[in-house]
């Protein structure tokens, strides 16, 4: 006699962690949420906060620094970010010099580090990674706007994360983005 093993643990689902809004809630054509067990899912919903979080400060450096916006002074001995902001964005980051980059590469590892470094782990059932800067209260805010709050988050970072895309794909591929065609900027 062949006996199927039944499991009776219940199982988190994309309603249960929250992020679901208009018009198309909880989509999720590929059915990633159904991968694995809850520490997946967990997982999967930590690496949309920080990718998108990641795509919103790359969305408004790229704009800002598109837009001709720049620190005055020298950003090393030879390149001042005044040339910086005459350059597209692309330009601009190959000619910061290596130790630049190495120092914002720096900064994303102790980010990173911190978040996945606490007592218990997002997987296992801890909080999901927060890096506010400075350190911010959320303890007096009520459930339900922090709740609103964070599927705004999600929802700008989502679309954050389509915009950066786009704007690699624009600098990449001539035409592929019709908008922004023929933008210097690209």
């Amino acid at each position: 006699m062949n006996k199927k093993s039944v499991s009776t643990v219940a199982r988190a689902t994309l309603a249960d962690i929250g992020g679901a809004t208009a018009p198309a809630k909880n989509f999720d054509p590929l059915r990633l949420s159904t991968v694995g067990d809850d520490s997946t899912l967990a997982w999967f919903r930590a690496a949309e906060l920080k990718h998108s979080r990641v795509a919103m400060l790359a969305t408004t450096g790229y704009l800002v620094q598109a837009s001709g916006f720049h620190f005055p002074g020298m950003l090393s001995s030879n390149v001042s970010f005044e040339e910086l902001s005459k350059m597209n964005p692309f330009d601009a980051w190959d000619a910061v010099p290596d130790a630049g980059k190495a120092q914002i590469i720096g900064t994303i590892f102790l980010a990173e580090l911190s978040t996945e470094s606490k007592a218990v782990h997002y997987t296992k059932g801890g909080p999901l990674p927060e890096i506010v800067f400075p350190k911010f209260d959320f303890s007096n805010i009520d459930e339900d706007v922090l709740a609103t709050k964070r599927c705004r988050e999600l929802n700008n970072g989502r679309l954050a994360m389509i915009a950066i895309m786009s704007f690699i794909a624009a600098n990449n591929i001539e035409g592929s983005v019709p908008a922004l065609a023929g933008n210097p900027a690209f």
